[in-house]
């Protein structure tokens, strides 16, 4: 199973080097995982990293400037459908999505699945080193979309996920209209409205090791108008 993990990175300098080898450690004879690196013209030289590697199995692609979390993931989604990859991930490069969960994603997609989320609140909640305030953000706009939306899912918001390419192929990918932290409810909502199977696993959750956060005012307030434009333009099948 030929397996791509997409990580979009601004400024990662000092995360990426740490990241790749834990991530391409989990190939073996069944899976063989490569990382698509996404830039965004990091200041501090995150992409030359990448190109110093000469790994085959670590492809980069470079951006002019910064153009957001949604727009890097659907560049990394046609990547995988044009290579043919089997099964495409989302992943943070800062530590806080744990790379020895990833076999664990494989397992569900074998068993039929077409998207499987790691999950911050399927457990309860699973969360370390975040302040208080962002938690209690986080946990009430999950219960937010659920209740305008009506996913079945924990954690809309989570970033750390696994798709079948198969399953990809029936999104309209240049119909996906959110670029920040929403980008991830409307891609859960699509495969919802699809009838797609999708599915949660447990994972901790833990803040960054190092960098900063990209977190934002700004984002919050598009998560929250983007799950009514979800639903009225599901009612008018414009999704």
């Amino acid at each position: 199973m030929r397996v791509l993990v997409i990580v979009p990175t601004y400024n990662e300098s000092e995360n990426i080097l740490k990241l790749i080898p834990e991530i391409l450690a989990n190939t073996n004879e069944k899976y063989d995982f490569n990382i698509l690196v996404i830039d965004d013209n990091s200041p501090d030289g995150t992409a030359n990293l990448i190109k110093n590697l000469n790994d085959p199995k670590v492809h980069l692609i470079e951006r002019e400037k910064k153009l957001g979390l949604g727009t890097a993931y659907v560049l990394g989604f046609k990547y995988a459908i044009e290579n043919k990859f089997d099964v495409v991930y989302e992943m943070d490069a800062d530590f806080s999505h744990d790379p020895k969960y990833l076999p664990q994603f494989l397992q569900k997609i074998e068993e039929g699945y077409d998207l499987v989320v790691g999950s911050r609140y399927i457990n309860g909640v699973s969360v370390l080193n975040w302040p208080i305030g962002r938690l209690v953000l986080s946990f009430y706009a999950n219960m937010y979309t659920r209740w305008i939306t009506g996913l079945k899912v924990k954690d809309t918001t989570a970033g750390f996920v696994c798709y079948k390419v198969a399953a990809l192929k029936k999104i309209n990918l240049d119909n996906v209209k959110s670029n920040g932290y929403s980008f991830q409810i409307e891609m859960k909502y699509k495969f919802y409205k699809k009838n797609l199977k999708i599915c949660e696993i447990p994972i901790l959750f833990v803040d960054r090791r190092a960098g900063s956060s990209k977190m934002s005012r700004k984002v919050v307030y598009e998560a929250m108008f983007m799950v009514w434009k979800l639903k009225f333009r599901s009612i008018f099948n414009k999704l």
